[in-house]
C-alpha cells in the first residue's frame, strides 16, 4: 500500500503509546484509573488514529494528532470502558413489554424487597420453624396456589426451562401430541419442536395449521402417548377458517385415556384484560381451574415480575418435576424469588396490582392520561426555544410486546419530532447515544416518542437529550 506525503507526515506525527502514557500522568483524570485499562485505552486510540490515516480519512490533520487531542480521545475511551455495559434506558418506543429493553419493570414493592434480600442473609433454604434445611420453593408456592387455585407450584429460571423440565419429566421417550397450529417459535429461535427433541419426548403433530379437532387428538392416542400438550399462541394469531379445542376439552380427553395434560400459556396473566377493553387472554386461574396436570408461563411478561418460569398444577405432577435432577440446573436464585414473591403478593388485590405493577399500569392507562403526558413532553421541548425543533402530536398505536396480544393495538398519543438540518435517522442515533439513551422509533419521517412507556420523571431527561443534541449539532 503506497502512502502519499500527507499520510507519511501524519504517521510520523502520531504519538507513540509510551509517550501518550507519560503525558497522561500529568492529567488528574487518570489518577484513579487502573493502569491496565489506561494502557489498553491508549493502544486502542492510537491504533484508531493509525487506521484513519492509512484509510485516507480527510478529517485527519496535524492538529488532530496533538497530545491534547489524543488524550481527550483516551478519556472518552476510558469513560466508556468504566461505565457498566448494562445501563438504564428511556423506553419511548411505546412497546410495553419490550424484550430488547428488559421486558417488565418491577413494582416498588418488588424493588424494596429485592434490595433487602440482596444485602442481607435470608432464609432461602432454611426452615425457621423447624430449624433445619428447607426448600426455596416454599417462598412462593403458597401465594402461587392462593391466587391461581392450583394444587401445587414451583418456579425455575425462565419459561423455556419450565417447558423443557416438564416435558423431560413427564414424557421422556414417549409421544407428546400437539396441534400443528401450535408449534410456535418465539424470540431467539426458541421452537416447541426443538425443545421437545431436547427433552427426549417424541413430537406427534395432529390437525392442520388452521383447524384441529378433538378427534385428531383422540385418534393419535396410543400406548406410547405420554402427554397431551396445548400451547397458547400468544405471539401470533390465525384468523379466518379456523378451529381449535379448549383446554377443558383436552383435560376431559386426557382423563378418559389416563394421559396427563399440559398447557404452556407463554405470557401468563392473572388479570382479565378484557375488562379494560383489550383482547381476551386466558388467565392462569382459568387454566388451573380446568384440572390440567401442568400449566407453565413466564414471570416477566404480562405478569409484570422478574424473569422466571412458573409451573403450576396437580401435586403429584409438580412433585415429580421437582425431583428431576435437571431442576438443579434451572433453579431460581434468591433475588428473583424476592422480586417474584413481592409481585405475586400484589395480586391478592387485582385493582391494587393494576396500579402498583408498572406493566399493568401502562397497559391499562387511559388515552387521556397518555395524551396529557404527550402534551407535557411537547411543551417541555418547546421551552428549549429552538426554531430548528418542530413537534406534532400524532395518534399512533402502542404495542403490548413480549409476544403477547399480537393483534391488539393500544390507542396512544405520541410526540413526533423533526429537527431542521438534521435527518430523522441522525436524531434517532443522537438520542440513542445520550446518557441515558432515549429509545424511540422512526415513523412517517418523524422521530416518534410514545408517552405510554415514558415515566413522568423521564421527561426532563428527554428534554436534556434534545438540548444536548442541538448544542452539539456539529458532532452528529
Amino acid at each position: 500500500m503506497k502512502l502519499n506525503e500527507k499520510q507519511q507526515n501524519l504517521l510520523r506525527m502520531l504519538p507513540g503509546t509510551d509517550h501518550v502514557l507519560e503525558y497522561a500522568k500529568t492529567e488528574p483524570f487518570f489518577e484513579e484509573i487502573p493502569r491496565s485499562l489506561l494502557v489498553r485505552s491508549v493502544r486502542s486510540v492510537v491504533e484508531d488514529f493509525r487506521t484513519a490515516i492509512l484509510n485516507g480519512d480527510q478529517d485527519m490533520t496535524e492538529e488532530s494528532l496533538s497530545y491534547h487531542r489524543v488524550v481527550e480521545k483516551v478519556k472518552g475511551h476510558v469513560r466508556n470502558a468504566m461505565a457498566p455495559n448494562l445501563r438504564r434506558v428511556v423506553n419511548a418506543a411505546g412497546v410495553v413489554v419490550h424484550t430488547n429493553l428488559g421486558r417488565s419493570l418491577l413494582s416498588a414493592d418488588a424493588i424494596e424487597n429485592l434490595q433487602t434480600i440482596a444485602g442481607r442473609y435470608s432464609n432461602l433454604e432454611f426452615d425457621l420453624d423447624m430449624g433445619k434445611r428447607g426448600s426455596r420453593y416454599n417462598c412462593v408456592e403458597d401465594i402461587l396456589c392462593e391466587i391461581s387455585g392450583a394444587e401445587a407450584g414451583m418456579v425455575v429460571n425462565n419459561n423455556a426451562g419450565a417447558v423443557l423440565l416438564c416435558l423431560e419429566t413427564i414424557a421422556r421417550g414417549k409421544k407428546v401430541i400437539v396441534s400443528r397450529g401450535e408449534l410456535v417459535e418465539i424470540g431467539g429461535s426458541f421452537r416447541i419442536p426443538d425443545v421437545m427433541a431436547k427433552s427426549g419426548a417424541v413430537l406427534k403433530e395432529v390437525g392442520t395449521t388452521n383447524r384441529t379437532h378433538l378427534r385428531d387428538y383422540e385418534m393419535a392416542i396410543d400406548e406410547d402417548t405420554g402427554l397431551l400438550l396445548k400451547v397458547h399462541t400468544s405471539n401470533y394469531s390465525v384468523v379466518g377458517f379456523t378451529a381449535n379445542i379448549t383446554l377443558k376439552e383436552l383435560v376431559t380427553l386426557g382423563a378418559k385415556h389416563r394421559v396427563p395434560v399440559m398447557e404452556d400459556l407463554g405470557s401468563g396473566t392473572f388479570i382479565d384484560f378484557s375488562k379494560y377493553g383489550m383482547i381476551k387472554e386466558p388467565t392462569v386461574q382459568e387454566a388451573a381451574a380446568t384440572g390440567a396436570d401442568i400449566v407453565t408461563f413466564s414471570g416477566d411478561k404480562l405478569l409484570g415480575g422478574p424473569q422466571a418460569g412458573i409451573i403450576l398444577g396437580k401435586k403429584d405432577a409438580v412433585a415429580e418435576i421437582r425431583q428431576n435432577p435437571m431442576n438443579r440446573a434451572l433453579r431460581i436464585d434468591k433475588l428473583t424469588l424476592a422480586a417474584l414473591e413481592s409481585t405475586l403478593r400484589l395480586y391478592r388485590d387485582p385493582e391494587k396490582a393494576v396500579e402498583a405493577i408498572p406493566t399493568l399500569r401502562m397497559l391499562t392507562c387511559s388515552f387521556r392520561s397518555v395524551e396529557k403526558k404527550a402534551e407535557q413532553l411537547r411543551d417541555m421541548l418547546k421551552d428549549l426555544n429552538d426554531s430548528r425543533l418542530s413537534m406534532e402530536l400524532l395518534n399512533l398505536p402502542s404495542r403490548v410486546g413480549g409476544g403477547a396480544l399480537p393483534l391488539h393495538e393500544l390507542p396512544s398519543r405520541c410526540v413526533g419530532v423533526r429537527v431542521e438540518g438534521i435527518s430523522v435517522n441522525a436524531v434517532e442515533r443522537a438520542m440513542r447515544g445520550n446518557t441515558p439513551p432515549v429509545i424511540g422509533r422512526i415513523e412517517e419521517d418523524f422521530f416518534i416518542m410514545d408517552p405510554r412507556t415514558i415515566e413522568t420523571d423521564e421527561i426532563p431527561i428527554i428534554r436534556a437529550a434534545f438540548d444536548n443534541m442541538l448544542k452539539h449539532r456539529h458532532q452528529i
